[in-house]
């Protein structure tokens, strides 16, 4: 329990710490206002065992649980502040710090690590410590501070009551650990079944389309179904799990505080302890096992702190690139490649290339699929780094760069476009985020897309769907394209951009993609015919290599790769219905 503490400690940044050392020094005086109810009980008490009852007396004890009562409403009332304050700023922190770090991770870990894994431990779990931790840190500190100093007040009173206590507090103890020992082991299952649960969630809702297009609706809801009944059968064997030794604390407390209770009146009727004392210890058993019921009751639901800590913490220890380079505005935008390699897990995807792309030229990769194409504009752009070679940009080892000052060289179109649920002039902004109306509205000009939007209920004000589902593929593309001009990076990389789109967005598209690429550099990867025959340069990318390289001219009087994927294009495009 204590461990666990430690641990949610230690995630907390410098401040959430100190307020949560105030709120625990707090809670030491809460503890004593708590005490206060012994005097108060034994100033009646001694004026009834002296048979000289007074006002007096009435009026003191009055007094004292006056003290006691609003001295705990007002302590209480800041620790409970100071404790939420530590906790919802925590996993806001930790939110924030988690989104920071996956913006320098390879992209290999978001290969290796499914959308609802990373989607639960930033919503669910780090929600679920936000809620939890305050109340949870609250509750079994403040059980175990109200403990140690009543403890101590009945030492200073009657040692052999203090010893009765102490048993009773290690036996609870021994119970809590092992009430810990149980939960860690279930803990595991529930936490796969949470993010079960998620992934299976957003894998229906994302391809609902094809749920229903295949008449797959029963089989996937199935699936669906198994994970929600997964997810509770791990949240009820977590609580099985610890709802035994639950008991075996509260039976320990009440028994204890019985103890307590008959230890004093035997010592009474004994003779080696007075009256007084003998109620205070009583009123004191009831204290006693009231704080401990608490403490046991929430320390449950510490391994919930210590998974979510343990899940965020293995986010932040992934190795991200090494970003803390230089911030470099290069002159020239030639790129160079020097026996560049790469491997994704034991494959080697990219083969000892060496390259040169002179600034303000087009480069055109094309190749069979899987070849390593879209791989080879990742490296460039360094969503991954090199394993061997150099990846240059005006001369500089793009890892000099720092991250952010080398994406600022950088827009990118992809073949899939993910635009935000936020209103179109937000999505068009993104990489721009402070830009005016003015500079949007142009951007959109040149990018084919003001039109159709204006078109739309509320013009750039409306709010898309999540991924730009209220929009068509050719829409979405042109948008990206608007946000890319925004930026106005001086190096593009287009990743089949125009590959599924219809002709009637084609035509737009290409226009927009001209506006785009003026006086830029280009990389692009394309299957089409017409994309590429007017590059600068075209690498024909396979296995790996660099298997032919040339204008159009030069590799069509070459027999190759090339020459056959514009042969089949010529043949595909000229087949028609006889």
């Amino acid at each position: 329990m204590l461990a666990i503490l430690r641990k949610f400690f230690g995630f907390c940044n410098e401040e959430d710490r100190r307020k949560l050392r105030l709120s625990m020094i707090l809670g030491v005086v809460r503890a004593m206002f708590t005490a206060l109810r012994i005097p108060a009980v034994g100033v009646i008490a001694m004026g009834i065992i002296n048979d000289n009852m007074s006002a007096k007396h009435i009026w003191g004890s009055f007094g004292i649980m006056c003290l006691s009562v609003i001295g705990q409403i007002l302590v209480s009332l800041k620790t409970t502040m100071l404790q939420c304050e530590a906790g919802y700023h925590s996993s806001c922190n930790k939110r924030m710090e988690i989104a920071e770090h996956l913006r320098y991770l390879p992209m290999g870990f978001f290969n290796q690590n499914s959308l609802g894994r990373i989607t639960n431990i930033t919503t669910n779990t780090m929600e679920g410590l936000a809620d939890v931790a305050a109340r949870v840190v609250m509750m079994t500190t403040q059980g175990i501070l109200t403990t140690a100093v009543i403890t101590v007040m009945i030492f200073c009173f009657d040692w052999r009551i203090g010893v009765i206590l102490v048993i009773g507090v290690v036996l609870f103890g021994l119970f809590n650990m092992l009430m810990q020992a149980s939960a860690k082991r279930s803990a595991p299952r529930k936490a796969v079944a949470d993010e079960a649960l998620v992934s299976a969630v957003i894998e229906y809702v994302q391809g609902i389309a094809e749920v229903k297009n295949f008449n797959l609706t029963g089989k996937e809801a199935k699936k669906l179904s198994r994970a929600i009944k997964n997810k509770c059968k791990g949240d009820t064997l977590l609580e099985y799990s610890v709802i035994p030794f639950m008991t075996l604390q509260n039976i320990t407390t009440k028994l204890m505080g019985i103890a307590m209770a008959i230890a004093s009146v035997k010592f009474y009727f004994a003779g080696t302890m007075d009256l007084l004392y003998t109620i205070m210890m009583t009123v004191s058993s009831f204290l006693i096992y009231e704080s401990l019921d608490l403490m046991g009751n929430f320390s449950a639901l510490l391994r919930t702190i210590d998974i979510a800590v343990t899940q965020a913490q293995g986010v932040l220890a992934e190795p991200a690139m090494d970003t803390e380079g230089e911030d470099i505005t290069p002159k020239h935008y030639d790129i160079e490649l020097k026996d560049v390699s790469f491997a994704y897990e034991s494959r080697r995807i990219i083969d000892n290339i060496s390259l040169q792309i002179p600034e303000k030229t087009t480069t055109a990769i094309v190749g069979p699929s899987g070849g390593g194409k879209t791989t080879l504009t990742s490296l460039i752009a360094r969503f991954w780094d090199v394993q061997e070679g150099e990846v240059m940009l005006n001369g500089r080892n793009v890892k000099e760069y720092s991250f952010d000052s080398l994406m600022r060289n950088f827009s990118f179109v992809f073949q899939r476009v993910y635009l935000f649920e936020d209103t179109i002039a937000n999505n068009i902004r993104f990489g721009e985020p402070e830009a005016s109306m003015e500079r949007v509205i142009e951007a959109a000009k040149k990018a084919r897309c003001h039109d159709f939007i204006m078109q739309l209920p509320d013009g750039y004000e409306t709010v898309i769907g999540e991924g730009g589902a209220s929009l068509s593929g050719g829409e979405k593309q042109r948008i990206s394209i608007a946000r890319a001009i925004l930026k106005d990076s001086p190096i593009i990389i287009l990743d089949e951009a125009t590959a599924n789109v219809d002709p009637e967005n084609e035509a737009e598209l290409v226009k927009a993609v001209q506006e785009l690429t003026r006086d830029k550099t280009i990389i692009m990867i394309a299957h089409r015919l017409k994309t590429v025959r007017n590059a600068d340069q075209i690498l024909v990318i396979d296995q790996g290599r660099i298997a032919q390289q040339g204008t159009h001219e030069q590799l069509m009087r070459k027999d190759g790769i090339y020459r056959r994927f514009v042969s089949e294009r010529s043949e595909a495009a000229s087949w028609k219905i006889a």
